[in-house]
């Protein structure tokens, strides 16, 4: 994906720095052109420049926030055989089988590494200087004030709540005569998209083995002396605040949903995955049979995946933990609402926490 970069003079000192760390960033495949996707199938691109490319260009908070928005931008260009390039990820790249060996965190997976890739100590050295998601964010921001890449060339920016679906022919239309589309905000979403591909996604974002057997584990002590485990997401910390605590529920009320879920299985012995932002003990949850994820984020998304019902807070973390485990989910809304099996239902990331 090269950019065609015209000549851009009498601008501002800081607009032609901007404007080089763009020319770097829009030579990052050049290195990868003959690339073709392994998903079999999909129609042989030999050079990305040549295809439709969608660039996250904006960071949408932490890991399970990033691995929605990459996921539903995965799926819709899974759908249309574009590609994706997602520099904004690779603070989180390591944690995946797929995204530690690619330093631009491309969708779907090229056949090769980069050059970049094989250079000793090169990618590490790049992610934690996140040089690639400025170079983008800088690059978008500069294409949104002044044409500088070329008529072809896109930036397209959405708020953080408003819900902005990539399958409405409206919002497609923004991308036609585009090869190159810079993309900023997270509310972009694509569930049918995310129904089709599922399995793609899932295999996708599958975690490195450290972190998966880790988060097996725990789930698999549980199961060894229950008939049914439960995943409970507590999470405390940010939520005492976010939205005016509105999501904040005590240790307390959690037991008593808890409680509740046992009821729903009358003659089955039921176990409890407690998963927190905070340290919890087993004297919050006394006479019930709970054990504790590992507190590693993502190894904790790998247990609830592993449970056989979720619930907790509205929350991306435990949407994906949802989609990457095929999981029934409910998202507790009011302290004043009951179980009800109805409200489980396994998440395609379509929902704007909020």
């Amino acid at each position: 994906m090269k950019f065609e970069i015209s000549d851009f003079k009498g601008r501002s000192e800081s607009a032609l720095q901007a404007r080089a760390i763009a020319r770097q960033m829009g030579s990052m495949p050049s290195d990868a052109e003959t690339l073709q996707s392994t998903i079999p199938g999909r129609p042989r691109v030999d050079r990305l420049g040549e295809g439709k490319v969608f660039i996250i260009a904006g960071r949408c908070g932490r890991l399970a926030n990033r691995m929605v928005l990459f996921a539903n931008f995965a799926a819709f260009v899974e759908e249309h055989g574009y590609r994706l390039v997602n520099p904004t990820f690779q603070s989180y790249a390591d944690l995946f089988e797929t995204t530690r060996r690619d330093i631009y965190c491309r969708y779907p997976v090229a056949d090769r590494r980069s050059l970049v890739d094989m250079v000793p100590g090169a990618a590490p050295l790049i992610r934690k200087a996140r040089l690639f998601a400025h170079a983008a964010r800088l690059a978008g921001k500069l294409n949104e004030r002044v044409p500088v890449f070329g008529s072809r060339t896109r930036t397209v920016r959405e708020g953080w709540v408003t819900h902005t679906s990539l399958e409405d022919p409206e919002v497609q239309a923004r991308f036609e005569g585009a090869n190159r589309i810079f993309v900023f905000g997270w509310a972009y979403r694509a569930p049918a998209c995310m129904r089709r591909h599922a399995g793609k996604i899932r295999a996708y974002f599958k975690p490195i083995d450290k972190h998966n057997q880790a988060g097996g584990r725990v789930v698999e002590h549980l199961r060894r002396r229950a008939g049914l485990v439960v995943g409970v997401h507590v999470r405390h910390g940010d939520y005492r605040v976010w939205r005016k605590g509105r999501y904040f529920f005590s240790v307390e009320r959690y037991v008593l949903w808890m409680r509740e879920m046992e009821r729903q299985f009358p003659g089955r012995k039921v176990s409890f995955l407690i998963c927190s932002d905070e340290a919890r003990n087993p004297q919050e949850f006394d006479g019930m049979d709970v054990g504790f994820g590992t507190g590693v984020p993502v190894e904790d998304i790998v247990a609830l995946a592993s449970c056989d019902y979720i619930f907790g807070p509205v929350s991306s973390f435990t949407q994906w933990a949802s989609f990457y485990g095929n999981k029934p989910l409910w998202h507790v809304r009011d302290l004043n609402e009951g179980i009800d099996p109805q409200k489980f239902c396994v998440s395609f990331l379509e929902e704007i926490p909020q």
